[in-house]
This record gives C-alpha cells, sequence and structure tokens, in this order.
C-alpha cells in the first residue's frame, strides 16, 4: 500500500520527464536549420557568411555535413545532406576550405559512431537534472506532509540508557522506599498479578519547585531499566481542539507497545486543572485534553507494566476526578531537605568537586534551612565558578559563604558606595535584628549579618532556626520572630531619632504573620480558636471575586484590634531588649561600620569582650 502511494505521487514527476525532453530538443531545435544542397552551395557563395566549423560524416552514399555560421542575424546552426560523389567531395572539399575558419573542419566515419550514443548524450543531462528536481521537490513536499501528520502526534521524548539511580537521589528517604516497589514491579508485574496485588496506575509527586520530583522518577526508571517517556503537561495542548485529546491517545498508545515502561508527566497542572472552573467556563482544548487522559488512564489494564508518574507543585487546582483511585491515586509529598537530608545533598553533588580541607558540609547544610536540592546543588556551582575566578585549585569555605549570599540576595554590589549617613543608618538597622536574635529567647540564631547590599537589600541578616521544623511553629516562636523582624525599626528609632524606609520588607513579613495568627490559627486570647481565613487553594479568578467574607464587620474590627495589638505588644518588647543592650548594640554598629560583614563567632566576641578580635586571655584578666 505504502509503495503504490509512493508511484502514485511520481506519477506527474514521471510524465513530466518526456515532456521536458521534448521541450529541450525543440529548444535546441528552434535556432538549427537544415539546408539543401542547393542551398548550401549559395551560403558557401556568400560573401556575409562565415562558417565558424564544419563535421562532416561520411557514409557510401551520402555526406552529413553540421556546422555553425555566423551572418548579420547571428549565429546559426545547419545541417545538410550532399551526395556522396568524387565531383561533389572535390567541388565540396575546395568550398570549404576557403570558406571555413581557420580550416575547422572534422571528418567523422560514420561506421564508427552510434546514434544511440550520440542520442543519449543529448538526454542523459536532462535526466539527471529533471531527477534531482522531483527529488528535492518530493523531499519538500515529503516533509510538510509528515509535520502536517506528525502535528497530532505525541510530543512524549522516549530516553534510553538512564543513568541516575537512587543513589544519585539525596535527603527524601521515605519517598525512594515509596517508590522502591515500583522498580519491582516494573521489573515483575506478574508477582504482583499472581498475588492480587494491584500497583497504582499513577502516582502523583507533589513539592515544592527543586526539591527533586523529576530526578526521582528517572532514578525509578534507571533502577528499573525501562523505556521511560517524558512530556510536560503544556506539550499537549495547543489552539486547535482535539490537538491534545489525539496526543494523549497517541502517548498510551506508544506506552502500550513497549510496556513494561513508565510515563512521567511533568508539569501536569498545565493540563489537569479542575474542569469549568474560572470566568467564562473553562478551555475546550484542555477540558477535552483532561478528559482523554482520564479515559485513557480507565483503559490500562491493571499490571499491565504501564506506570504514569506525574510532578506537580500545585496540587490544589487539580480536576478531583484525576486523583482518585484508579488513576493517580497515590500521592507522593517532596519536601524540603532536614538539615541530614541537605548534607546527604551536598555530599552527592560534591563529588566531582574539590574542597579545602577547612570545608565541612555538615555546618553548611545547618547554615541553609529551606534550602531544595536545586539550591543546594546551584550553591556548590557557584562557590567552584567563584574558585576559578580566583584562580584557586580548591573550593574554600569563603567561596562556600559568598555562594549562599549569592544565591539568597544576588552579588554583591561593592561599586555602591554609601553616604556617612546611609552606612550608619543600615548598620544600625542591621544591629538591631542581631541583638534581638541574640538576646531574645527563641529568636532564631544569627549567622551572619553584613551591610554589603545585595539586589534591593541594603544588608541582612542571616538567622537560622535552633532545630529544623519541619511543619509547626508555637505562638512563642511566631511572636520571636515579629520581634526580631521589628528589631532594625525599633533601633533606628531609639539610637536615630528617626525612622527609614528600610523596614518596609519587614513590615510586610510582620503584618502577615500576625493576620496568621488570629485569622487562621486562632492565637487570639480576644478572639479564641476560630479560623477565619484559609487557604481555599482555589486561583481562578472568577472564584476569587466570588469569595465572600466568612466574618461579620464587627469581627473584622475586632481582628484588627488583635494584629495591631500583637504588633504592638512585639515592638514594645523588641524596645526593652535593645535598651537593655544598647552597650551591645554600639559594639556591632562600630564593627559593621569598620568590617561590613560580621559572622556569628564575630558577635559572640562582641558581646563577650566588646571587640571582634579580643586580646589574649592574660590581657583580659590584667
Amino acid at each position: 500500500m505504502k509503495n503504490n502511494r509512493t508511484w502514485a505521487n511520481l506519477l506527474p514527476y514521471l510524465l513530466m520527464l518526456p515532456i521536458l525532453i521534448l521541450l529541450t530538443s525543440m529548444a535546441m531545435s528552434g535556432n538549427s536549420k537544415t539546408l539543401t544542397y542547393g542551398q548550401f552551395i549559395q551560403l558557401l557563395n556568400r560573401k556575409d557568411t562565415t562558417i565558424e566549423k564544419v563535421s562532416l560524416t561520411l557514409s557510401n552514399t551520402v555526406i552529413d555535413v553540421k556546422g555553425t555560421y555566423t551572418d548579420k542575424t547571428g549565429d546559426k546552426i545547419f545541417v545538410v545532406t550532399v551526395p556522396n560523389t568524387e565531383e561533389s567531395n572535390n567541388n565540396l572539399v575546395s568550398l570549404l576550405e576557403s570558406k571555413v575558419k581557420d580550416g575547422n573542419i572534422t571528418f567523422v566515419d560514420a561506421y564508427k559512431t552510434n546514434p544511440l550514443i550520440e542520442a543519449l548524450v543529448q538526454i542523459i543531462p536532462l535526466i539527471i537534472v529533471t531527477a534531482v528536481g522531483i527529488y528535492f521537490i518530493s523531499r519538500m513536499s515529503g516533509s510538510q506532509n509528515n509535520k502536517a501528520f506528525e502535528f497530532s502526534k505525541s510530543r512524549a521524548r522516549l530516553e534510553g540508557n538512564i543513568k541516575v539511580r537512587f543513589t544519585d537521589v539525596a535527603g527524601c528517604d521515605e519517598e525512594k522506599e515509596e517508590m522502591a516497589e515500583l522498580i519491582s514491579y516494573l521489573k515483575n508485574p506478574e508477582k504482583y498479578a499472581k498475588m492480587g496485588a494491584r500497583i497504582p496506575k499513577g502516582i502523583l509527586m507533589v513539592g515544592p519547585p527543586g526539591t527533586g520530583k523529576t530526578l526521582l522518577a528517572k532514578a525509578v526508571a534507571g533502577e528499573a531499566d525501562v523505556p521511560f517517556y517524558s512530556i510536560s503537561g503544556a506539550d499537549f495542548v495547543e489552539m486547535f481542539v482535539g490537538v491534545g485529546a489525539s496526543r494523549v491517545r497517541d502517548m498510551f498508545k506508544k506506552a502500550k507497545s513497549t510496556a513494561p515502561c513508565m510515563v512521567f508527566i511533568d508539569e501536569i497542572d498545565a493540563v489537569g486543572r479542575q474542569r469549568g472552573a474560572g470566568l467564562g467556563g473553562g478551555n475546550d482544548e484542555r477540558e477535552q485534553t483532561l478528559n482523554m487522559l482520564l479515559v485513557e488512564m480507565d483503559g490500562i489494564d491493571d499490571n499491565k507494566g504501564i506506570v504514569i508518574i506525574a510532578a506537580t507543585n500545585r496540587p490544589d487546582v487539580l480536576d478531583p476526578a484525576l486523583l482518585r483511585p484508579g488513576r493517580f491515586d497515590r500521592q507522593i509529598t517532596v519536601s524540603l531537605p532536614d538539615k541530614n537530608g541537605r548534607k546527604a545533598i551536598l555530599e552527592v553533588h560534591a563529588r566531582n568537586k574539590h574542597f579545602a580541607e577547612n570545608v565541612d558540609l555538615a555546618a553548611l547544610a545547618a547554615r541553609t534551612p529551606g534550602f531544595s536540592g536545586a539550591d543546594l546543588e546551584n550553591v556548590l556551582n557557584e562557590a567552584a565558578i567563584l574558585a576559578v575566578r580566583g584562580n584557586r585549585d580548591k573550593i574554600t569555605m569563603e567561596d562556600l559563604d559568598e555562594a549562599i549570599d549569592r544565591t539568597m540576595g544576588g552579588p554583591a554590589k561593592k561599586s555602591r558606595k554609601y553616604t556617612d549617613k546611609e552606612k550608619t543608618l543600615v548598620a544600625t538597622h542591621e544591629a538591631g535584628h542581631a541583638v534581638i536574635g541574640l538576646f531574645l529567647e527563641g529568636a532564631n540564631i544569627v549567622q551572619k549579618v553584613t551591610i554589603i547590599p545585595r539586589g534591593v537589600a541594603g544588608g541582612y541578616n542571616l538567622m537560622t532556626p535552633k532545630e529544623d521544623s519541619m511543619f509547626l511553629s508555637t505562638k512563642k516562636e511566631l511572636l520571636a520572630q515579629i520581634t526580631g523582624l521589628l528589631g532594625g525599626r525599633v533601633a533606628e528609632e531609639l539610637v536615630l531619632g528617626e525612622i527609614s524606609t528600610g523596614a518596609s520588607n519587614d513590615l510586610e513579613k510582620v503584618t502577615k504573620i500576625a493576620k496568621d495568627m488570629v485569622n487562621r490559627y486562632g492565637m487570639s486570647e480576644a478572639i479564641g480558636p476560630v479560623q477565619y481565613d484559609s487557604d481555599s487553594g482555589n486561583v481562578f479568578l472568577g472564584r476569587d471575586y466570588t469569595s465572600n467574607k466568612s466574618y461579620s464587620d464587627t469581627v473584622a474590627y475586632e481582628i484588627d484590634q488583635e494584629v495591631r495589638k500583637i504588633v504592638n505588644g512585639c515592638y514594645e518588647e523588641a524596645k526593652a531588649i535593645i535598651s537593655e543592650h544598647r552597650k551591645d548594640l554600639d559594639n556591632i554598629v562600630r564593627a559593621l561600620i569598620d568590617q561590613e560583614t560580621l559572622t556569628k563567632e564575630d558577635l559572640d566576641n562582641i558581646v563577650k569582650y566588646g571587640k571582634v578580635k579580643p586580646e589574649t586571655v592574660e590581657e583580659n584578666i590584667r
């Protein structure tokens, strides 16, 4: 069938070939003139005509004369047949010798020439040119037709020879345990069928960006050594209705033909958003694509060796039908790593890097709370780039410190120069945060203070919690956070007698924490354990417009009063702490103006000795 189509496509071009040959021969003969013997004699006797060259083909009876001559009208080709007699030969040769330019006469034996070969010599170049034209035309038309047919084909990329293993994934041990049984299933699905167990058809991995969801999926495929199809949710959706559904069908068709295999859909929220939401309804193309995805997942027979793994950081917007048992019936949360997990991740990414002896990855993990696996990999990469930039053979702890700062706030703007007033203001503000962190019980530990501007910030404090808290925060800890954030504003007021715009970001965070304490966590004594606000998880425009407050204006007034009470109470506590430790505040301000950056050890020395670099023990005793 395919061969018939090929010949049918080539038939028009094959028909064009003899037409082209005929047209070419006509064009070639259009400038050629056949003469009688008498006309040829007249041509030889004309004085205004010059014969350029002549070819004589001798046979027993006739002589074929071919040549070119030039007259007033230009160059022309002539052909004449002359009787082959002794008298005509002598007359012809004598006339030609006197008329032909430079005696350019060629004699050809007719019995040594092949008319077929002469014809082929003229036709073969035409055939070659025609064949080349047909080839390029067919390639162009074929590629366009293929693109038209491939438009509705699946965009899933088949990745083979995946080298990622579980040893390359760190900081998510529980998640790896959940995924380990998939490897066993993909290697031996009959074992589960014999036990009557049904392996989940779809697994949804949920977590913040950069936590390793895609890496974990590749590790499963690498360990199982099965075909791995990778596609993004955005690859399904096009402007033409029905294309996405066709791509879904084609993807599952390929998966079934190569089972056992694994299909990974990244950012599935692009195609799996809840149907019928938002102003004006939903998107027809996206909803049809989602419907086909639901149908195809239902069509996968139990234990056929096909596992669908999807990843998203927005599970709240997914359609409920996508999350029911029989589709994505297992949900695995890939959270940000704790301190031990961060250390393991750093060890994985440090395999191909060279570090100095003073580098402590455990200390680095303790200083990076809230960092994802991608952030940690970026920190080590930035440190390696800084080491190369400094022409060092190994990565030092200073490179890692700078890499953390660059990841959090961007590169240092060393060319930006403070005025003396601005420098004192920024140093006072940052010192206020540091004093609260040093002397308030329950506050985060101050790891570093700097007044070197980065990004839009004039300076910042690097503060880490005493212990990694994955889920819960107490009321005391939240109040300590608010107090620490207000330390900079309080220091400006007490030391300089004026306030600046530098605390705008601090006040934004303070307001959010205080509102959440009252509205969501029920931590207000006056209002009590009632939740007046919650994350509904619906980000659709229509629902945002149609949402209503769940409390009266009287309650709203009470909420404002409680928020203000919490903030004012923390503000007064910050005032009391900074007033009590005013001497330490002034010492930190002087040290910041002098050195611009202070570490935790520097702050401890200032509190203990009043200086960044204290004298020896004997001098302190004296």
